[in-house]
């Protein structure tokens, strides 16, 4: 009986001590030298290659195969862009712990590839806290810079002044290659070629460890570099026809661009540089109306004109990285450019006077007023990072940037009645500015998860000089009205601690975090008097996110953060600016940030010929930041910057990419949401709320006609939306272009069709309008429709992932 039990008890144990043997192993990115997390492992029994078991990599790209049996096994691992991998054969024994190291990835060159059009897909890829989008569907966008590709995302929407929104806030932060940058979008972005571009990524719901800025969210743009142990250069031009339609400007456009850039990777080193110039000027036309009520006259002062841009820049940028082991990483960056706008806005006014009470005409006259304005700068600036992986699954990094910007501009203007200068004025300003960034974050694997800490210090100087200079009628030469001209020194300090835990259970993915900062801003004023702004605060930022994978293709994902958008110091110059005959521009040194709570939850699903995916959301915004319109003079409106009391957006996104065949890619974004804004503005004694639906509709088109050839068509619609004192009207941007590929590829010839309309549509164009009880003013600015751009291309060798190239950190913002 006991040498039964015993043989019982054996053969039990030697069964479990079987079944108890255990694969590990790291999932790896090959081009990035990089971990690829959340990839796909399964696991396949050799004799038959029955599937036994599959399960996702986790953010450090380990997976880990438990209670197996001893026997011979072999693991495939896929992502979306690479080449699936197959394992060799892998025999283990009766309870071994096998660690088979790392399974590296390679990427897909056909997935990569910017000349084939057939058979691919319009690439999206859903992760726990953002959506990833490639840029290479967009073939209207070639030639141009990052903003013509970010604008055919679903929850982004840009407007005809070139202002960028997402999720209807035009405040986000822009990280380029995951690095933040402290700038003013449009401008940051204006000045990337769209042919760099690689990947788009919206994170809608960031987590802790990144900064809290932006009310928006977060927009990531991943550039394009070479693949393992390669030379790569690719070279674009760009040409314009002439315009089709002039508007009446004085001078004709100019269009026109290149832009290269080489990457050479041999083992341990990795070289990267770019270098593009632009020219990009833009005809147009504005149509305004607008009275003041002063007493018991109301003056009317419709007006038109040519209001056109000239525009051009061009930089050159470059990195370096060292990686002499899997344990250590270095690398710097450096990047010099220029950025140059002139703006043209000659503008024709008819003058009435009119007695309220009685409506009896006083008075009329009509003058010219040409205006001028011209914003240039010269940026620098350059960064250097470490990375010290550890063998206990944790890693250092290091990182610094430094900045200096050297901002100018003017704006000439001048009234002229009847041939003869009524006023000229002149403003001038020298702004540069200095800044300053340092983090340093520890991560280590934890659990089933990793957890990540940092610190990050932040600094930016800037030493404003502004002058306003006056000619009135009858005087000779211009003279310094002291009540409009003075100096701001404005200094930013940000001290942030983060932590954040993420991981995954089983089908759940997760992260939660929280992020400490105190802020630290004072703006010093000397004008007429002198005058000091400070304003501490301390705040924490807390983050949720949550993914979980159904069966069938099926995620849903939720999430919830606190943000902030901050003030930048254009908006906290409370000395006036005279923009143009009608606007006397000024900020508000006392202006108080945004914060925001975002909270989101929605679903995606994936098929054989597409992905479809929806997300609920809603944000609440303390201190909405608007610009706001008073009565200065009788012909002259007080545009300031000021706080509302709060606002709030509710929508909901959708977005679907379905390919019904091997020639044809259809893609669907949209977005719709309720606004509604409200607070005291200024002096004004009603309490205002102001609320409504908006929406906006991206789609895209591409159908190959074989022999090279593809079409494609796209277009950009954002309707009209409240502000806190009127109405901005809607915006259409619909494009096409045609393709046309040589030498297997290498070389392509694209025709763009920008702004379509044919005197049909009504596109590029859009009106603005607000009002109170003493004013009303509305504005139709008309943008040049019907450009035809073409563009060269010539790629030697493939681009594949990340060409880490600095951007500005801080200056642009302020341009």
């Amino acid at each position: 009986m006991k040498k039964s039990l015993f043989l019982l008890l054996f053969v039990v144990s030697t069964k479990l001590f079987a079944q108890n043997s255990v694969i590990e192993g790291v999932a790896f990115d090959k081009a990035a030298a990089a971990p690829l997390e959340f990839a796909s492992v399964s696991l396949f029994k050799s004799a038959d290659s029955v599937l036994l078991n599959g399960q996702m990599a986790d953010a450090s790209g380990k997976f880990k195969f438990e209670k197996l049996q001893a026997g011979t096994y072999f693991i495939k691992v896929q992502f979306v862009g690479y080449t699936t991998l197959k394992s060799s054969l892998i025999n283990l024994s009766a309870g071994q712990r096998l660690n088979i190291g790392r399974l590296e990835l390679g990427l897909n060159q056909q997935f990569l590839s910017e000349v084939k059009v057939t058979g691919q897909q319009l690439q999206s890829l859903n992760k726990i806290d953002k959506q990833v989008y490639k840029a290479a569907q967009f073939e209207s966008a070639k030639g141009g810079t990052a903003i013509d590709v970010i604008k055919n995302m679903p929850s982004i929407s840009v407007d005809g002044m070139g202002e960028i929104s997402v999720r209807g806030s035009k405040g986000f932060l822009v990280l380029i290659n995951g690095k933040p940058v402290q700038t003013d979008a449009s401008t940051i972005l204006s000045q990337l070629p769209a042919n760099s571009v690689e990947n788009i990524e919206l994170i809608t719901a960031p987590s802790a460890k990144y900064d809290p800025d932006g009310k928006g969210g977060i927009i990531n743009i991943t550039t394009k570099s070479g693949a393992d142990n390669s030379t790569v250069f690719v070279n674009n031009i760009q040409g314009g026809l002439p315009s089709v339609r002039t508007y009446g400007n004085a001078e004709k456009q100019q269009r026109y661009g290149a832009d290269l850039s080489f990457n050479y990777k041999k083992d341990a080193w990795d070289f990267s540089a770019s270098a593009n110039y632009l020219r990009n000027d833009n005809a147009g036309f504005r149509d305004g109306d607008v009275y003041t009520i002063i007493g018991n006259k109301k003056t009317s002062f419709p007006s038109k004109g040519e209001r056109s841009f000239d525009k051009y820049n061009y930089g050159g940028r470059f990195s370096l990285t060292f990686t002499p082991s899997e344990k250590h990483q270095f690398s710097i960056g450096f990047f010099a450019g220029h950025k140059y706008q002139d703006r043209v806005a000659d503008i024709y006014y008819s003058n009435q006077n009119t007695v309220i009470s009685t409506g009896q005409v006083i008075g009329r006259s009509d003058y010219f007023n040409p205006n001028l304005q011209n914003k240039q700068g010269n940026f620098m600036l350059g960064n250097i990072d470490y990375t010290r992986t550890f063998s206990k699954k944790s890693a250092l990094n290091f990182s610094a940037l430094f900045e200096h910007a050297g901002l100018e501009g003017s704006t000439k203007n001048r009234n002229i009645e009847m041939n003869q200068l009524v006023q000229n004025t002149l403003s001038t300003y020298k702004n540069p500015l200095n800044g300053f960034r340092s983090k340093i974050d520890y991560s280590i694997a934890l659990g089933k998860g990793k957890l990540e800490s940092g610190y990050q210090y932040r600094l930016d100087q800037q030493d404003g000089q502004f002058i306003y200079s006056v000619q009135e009628k009858g005087n000779t030469g211009l003279v310094v009205a002291p009540q409009f001209s003075g100096d701001v020194k404005a200094k930013n300090q940000i001290h942030s601690l983060y932590t954040q835990y993420s991981g995954k259970a089983d089908r759940i993915e997760y992260a939660g975090g929280l992020r400490y900062e105190y802020a630290n801003r004072d703006l010093n004023v000397k004008s007429v008097s002198s005058n000091d702004y400070l304003l501490e605060l301390n705040n924490l930022f807390p983050s949720v996110n949550m993914l979980y994978s159904f069966e069938k293709e099926w995620k849903f994902k939720a999430g919830l953060s606190r943000r902030v958008q901050r003030t930048n110091n254009f908006e906290l110059n409370p000395i006036p600016e005279r923009e143009h005959s009608e606007t006397l521009e000024r900020g508000d040194a006392s202006l108080l940030p945004e914060f925001i709570y975002l909270a989101e939850a929605g679903f995606t699903k994936s098929f054989s010929q597409g992905s479809l995916f929806s997300t609920l959301y809603y944000q609440d915004i303390k201190n909405p930041i608007q610009r706001v319109n008073s009565v200065y003079a009788d012909t002259i409106l007080n545009r300031v910057y000021t706080n509302a009391d709060k606002a709030s957006r509710l929508g909901i996104e959708i977005g679907a990419n379905y390919s019904p065949a091997k020639w044809s890619q259809l893609y669907l974004g949209a977005n719709i949401y309720r606004s509604t804004i409200s607070g005291s503005v200024l002096n004004y004694t009603n309490y205002l709320k102001n609320s409504d639906w908006v929406y906006s509709i991206n789609a895209n088109v591409n159908f190959n006609l074989g022999s090279g050839f593809s079409v494609q068509g796209n277009v950009n619609y954002l309707s009209a939306r409240p502000t806190v004192q009127g109405k901005d009207s809607g915006f259409l941007s619909p494009n096409s272009s045609v393709k046309k590929t040589f030498m297997k590829g290498r070389m392509t010839a694209l025709l763009q069709w920008q702004n379509m309309d044919l005197g049909l549509l009504k596109s590029n164009e859009q009106r603005i309008s607000t009002w109170a009880p003493d004013f009303y003013t509305t504005t139709n600015y008309i943008y040049e429709v019907d450009v035809f751009m073409l563009n060269l291309s010539y790629n030697l060798n493939k681009m594949a992932k990340k060409l880490k190239l600095p951007g500005s950190e801080f200056g642009e913002k302020e341009f």
